[in-house]
């Protein structure tokens, strides 16, 4: 701690020193540099400014021609098919029941064997029903031998009515008894042939042809006639159908032609499209519309004489409805859609594009069918038509493909037309009509 001055008799001295005046802060100039950095900021943005792209709904602006993919306009047939989700069903499925009760003494059959209709498969104890046939055709015998004795006391009586010795009422009498023995010799026939059946139903037989599934029920179970799960359930596999439903708007097409008594191919894949598993016919439609999916239900018939399908399977269905004969066929990548409608980009004989508007039919797979709005033989751009406008010039980099065939797509030889850059269904190329900017006029 400093100590103040004193004098020699020790009081403190104030000494008088002349003010120092404060030394002034200097500031950084922020405003020089804010003003330096807006000035480089406007002027980079006029150089770069002819290097930028487009506003919205405006095209880029190219200074020479545009590379693009062309594809030539064929004249031939093309197949009308619909596609749909099926399940293989089969035409008879049938549970194997006893039609007696009695105890089970012997299978017939092994689980999962193809059997034809009569085969046997089980066999129910028959001895109550033997003798219960016995029993009924003892009655049978004894009732015949009363009707036979009826009958010739009638004839007598008969005689004796003719010659005046007995009366008209034992007449009478006679041939009612007659009447009555007979009605029990009928009904002795009818116990008869019921314990027939019995008997006949102990030995269980296939109804139907088909393959057998797991057996249900063991030797030495008492089974009923009411059994609810059977013995074993047998399946027809040969031939068999599958069940799919289309749309109700294209049903009136399928059935015209089915009217015409056309015969219409069915070709049926695996769950992922990639095997083909059977082709057959398709053979009817069902006779109204299910209200809430709007479809119609619809069924083919197929030999499956290798078993390839099997029931309730999961199917991929293509029919084939009809073909087009000469049709204007172009790839469905060709096809552009904006606001006047489907167009397409063709390529003129000096190399600019025209916009022609197109009226498409059909399609089938990345082909489809121009009603009117082209010729055959015109080349249309397959890809590169969202950089194209009336007029503009382009440049074909693969022109020496082979007519027809789209060329490869400019930039990456991966890139073909008509695939994405991984040859993927669904990728931009993929023959799908592209949405681009409706083109000007």
């Amino acid at each position: 701690m400093n100590e103040p001055f004193r004098d020699p008799k020790g009081e403190p001295v104030q000494l008088d020193l002349p003010e120092v005046p404060a030394r002034k802060k200097r500031r950084f100039p922020w405003s020089l540099l804010i003003c330096a950095a807006l000035v480089a900021l406007v002027g980079a943005g006029w150089l770069i400014r002819p290097q930028q792209q487009a506003g919205p709904g405006m095209r880029r602006a190219f200074n020479g021609p545009v590379p693009v993919a062309t594809a030539t306009v064929e004249k031939g047939s093309l197949p009308v098919t619909l596609t749909a989700l099926g399940t293989v069903t089969p035409l008879t499925t049938v549970t194997v029941r006893s039609q007696i009760s009695g105890r089970l003494t012997k299978i017939s059959f092994q689980e999962g064997q193809d059997v034809k209709a009569g085969d046997p498969l089980a066999e129910v104890d028959p001895r109550p029903y033997e003798a219960a046939l016995k029993q009924a055709q003892g009655q049978l015998a004894r009732d015949q031998a009363q009707l036979r004795n009826a009958q010739l006391d009638l004839t007598r009586y008969q005689t004796l009515v003719a010659k005046s010795a007995a009366s008209q009422q034992s007449v009478d009498t006679q041939e009612a008894l007659v009447a009555q023995y007979q009605g029990t010799v009928q009904m002795d026939q009818a116990q008869v042939r019921t314990a027939e059946l019995n008997l006949e139903y102990c030995h269980i037989v296939a109804p139907v042809s088909g393959r057998l599934g797991i057996r249900q029920v063991d030797v030495g179970n008492y089974v009923q006639a009411g059994d609810s799960t059977g013995i074993v359930v047998i399946t027809q596999l040969k031939p068999i159908t599958v069940v799919f439903s289309l749309p109700e708007d294209v049903v009136p097409q399928v059935a015209r032609r089915l009217e015409a008594k056309a015969e219409l191919p069915v070709t049926v894949y695996d769950r992922n499209r990639r095997a083909k598993i059977a082709t057959g016919q398709l053979i009817t439609i069902d006779n109204q519309v299910d209200t809430t999916t709007g479809t119609v239900k619809l069924k083919a018939q197929f030999p499956n004489d290798d078993g390839s399908l099997f029931p309730n399977q999961f199917v991929n269905v293509d029919l084939l409805v009809n073909t087009m004969d000469g049709a204007v066929i172009v790839p469905s990548a060709a096809v552009q859609r904006g606001a006047p409608g489907p167009y397409v980009y063709v390529v003129g004989a000096d190399q600019t594009v025209s916009v022609h508007k197109v009226k498409l039919g059909p399609s089938a797979g990345d082909k489809i069918a121009v009603l009117e709005g082209l010729n055959p033989g015109d080349k249309v751009v397959v890809d590169g038509a969202d950089k194209l406008r009336e007029g503009a010039q382009v440049t074909e980099p693969d022109a020496g493909q082979t007519p027809g065939q789209p060329g490869r797509r400019p930039g990456g030889p991966n890139a073909a037309a008509g695939q994405g850059p991984s040859g993927a269904p669904g990728a931009p190329g993929n023959g799908q009509p592209r949405r681009s900017q409706a083109p000007t006029p």
